[in-house]
């Protein structure tokens, strides 16, 4: 590499030789101007206004222009007795941590090598200090006709000095960040980390400058003699209104990409303005579950009245068979024997009405139930004279 300039690091009372050398190069594509009727190329001349004639660079020298636009001339002579201690000096002025630097101010940068063999240990000693204290060196120097500011660093087995800009160069931010309030809610910042962790991180190595990847291939299809390749059309920039919906498709889009299985793209949408429904009129059912609610009721009345009644029925007909069969025993038995039978079927027939007709009061249907208890006394009285008879004719007998 080239040096670009030669001159000293002073570190206290310590001198260190060194060489200044670009960095850093640009691959970026240069073009000329040229004629576009015939291809000449178009140059330009130095002409001087007041002569209206062509001048050598060797009568050419510097001026400084006044607000009122005289011209100030400033000679070779003039500069060099400037009282610059910095001329050919790279002054360290102090040690501060890496955080101290504001990247806003890190321009050029430089590799600072050894000039001569002297140099090679002073050189190792101020590379070992930087990388142990974990701090950088702010220093001044002079370079094309100015004084700067730098920062050497550590990279690697050699010492990089970056040209700083100075404190007052660097705007503040005034108007750039939104006037108006702006709210982030939690899902929007849970996707963005979301995001972030997805496309996780790169090797620097891999990125490269695909536009000039391009023009070269345009370049080279020309001097060919063949038709330059068409390259896609630019995308249409979209309108980042609805944000939960692009961070989810961006989030989507990269793990695919990371995982193989596409490329795609966030899609940002416009959100569409939903207008309220209007409120529904309650329906009047309050009639119709009334009068489902008394047609069930009565359903059901009627169901447990039909039961009440097969109950009865049921009833009178064991009531009955017992009579009869009381009566047969009294028919075999001594007149006590048969008395004290009647006795005891009147008695269990009473039991049994009562029974019965308590079970029909329970029903919500009185009338069958007054036709239940009536047949279930008649039946009673019935019985009750046949026992009667039955003794009777004991009596005659004996």
């Amino acid at each position: 590499m080239r040096s670009i300039w030669n001159g000293a690091i002073s570190f206290g009372l310590v001198s260190i030789p060194v060489k200044l050398m670009n960095a850093t190069e640009s691959h970026a594509v240069s073009f000329r101007q040229i004629h576009t009727e015939d291809g000449g190329r178009i140059r330009y001349r130095k002409v001087c206004e007041l002569e209206d004639r062509e001048v050598s660079q060797a009568e050419i020298g510097k001026a400084y222009e006044d607000a009122d636009g005289s011209m100030i001339p400033i000679t070779d002579e003039d500069l060099s007795h400037l009282p610059i201690p910095t001329a050919r000096t790279i002054e360290i002025v102090a040690f501060v941590p890496r955080e101290r630097i504001d990247p806003l101010q890190m321009g050029t940068a430089y590799y600072l090598a050894v000039s001569g063999a002297p140099a090679a240990k002073p050189y190792t000693l101020l590379r070992e200090a930087l990388g142990r204290s974990d701090r950088v060196a702010i220093a001044k120097f002079a370079l094309r006709g100015r004084e700067r500011l730098g920062m050497l660093r550590v990279s690697g087995d050699a010492i990089v000095m970056h040209g700083l800009l100075w404190p007052d160069e660097v705007r503040t931010p005034e108007g750039v960040a939104p006037d108006a309030g702006v709210t982030v809610r939690e899902q929007e910042l849970d996707l963005a980390d979301a995001l972030m962790d997805t496309l996780g991180e790169i090797d620097l190595d891999d990125l490269h400058d695909e536009y000039r990847e391009a023009l070269e291939e345009v370049i080279a299809a020309k001097a060919a003699g063949e038709a330059p390749p068409e390259a896609p059309g630019p995308a249409e920039p979209g309108k980042v209104l609805d944000l939960m919906a692009a961070l989810e498709s961006s989030v989507r889009a990269a793990r695919e990409s990371r995982g193989g299985e596409g490329t795609g793209t966030a899609e940002v949408r416009t959100l569409e303005r939903r207008e309220r429904p209007a409120r529904r009129t309650p329906k009047e059912t309050g009639g119709k579950k009334s009068t489902s609610t008394a047609a069930g009721k009565t359903a059901a009345g009627k169901t447990q009245a039909r039961k009440s009644t097969s109950a009865a029925r049921k009833s009178t007909a064991e009531t009955d068979e017992e009579t009869a069969k009381s009566a047969k025993t009294a028919h075999a038995a001594p007149t006590a024997h048969a008395a004290k039978t009647a006795k005891t079927a009147k008695s269990a027939k009473t039991a049994k009405t009562a029974k019965t007709a308590k079970t029909a009061q329970k029903t919500p249907d009185r009338s069958t139930a007054r036709k239940t208890a009536a047949k279930a006394t008649a039946g009673s009285t019935a019985g009750k004279g046949a026992a009667k008879k039955t003794a009777s004719s004991r009596r005659r007998g004996a």
